[in-house]
């Protein structure tokens, strides 16, 4: 299942910067996974400094 942003994200671009497949992009108001490119690395998840990305 594909990781997801939930609503603590501050808007860092930290994890799209970290994504090896470029799965992240800013969307309207925080950055969103594209769960169709996503790879379930979890690289997002253990570079968010607010902890606002989990496995969907």
């Amino acid at each position: 299942m594909a990781y997801v942003i939930s609503d603590a994200c501050v808007s860092c671009g930290t994890c799209a910067d970290a994504c090896p497949v470029s799965a992240i992009s800013q969307g309207d108001s925080q950055y969103v996974i594209d769960a169709g490119t996503c790879i379930e690395c979890g690289t997002c998840a253990g570079v968010c400094p607010t902890g606002a990305i989990s496995q969907g």
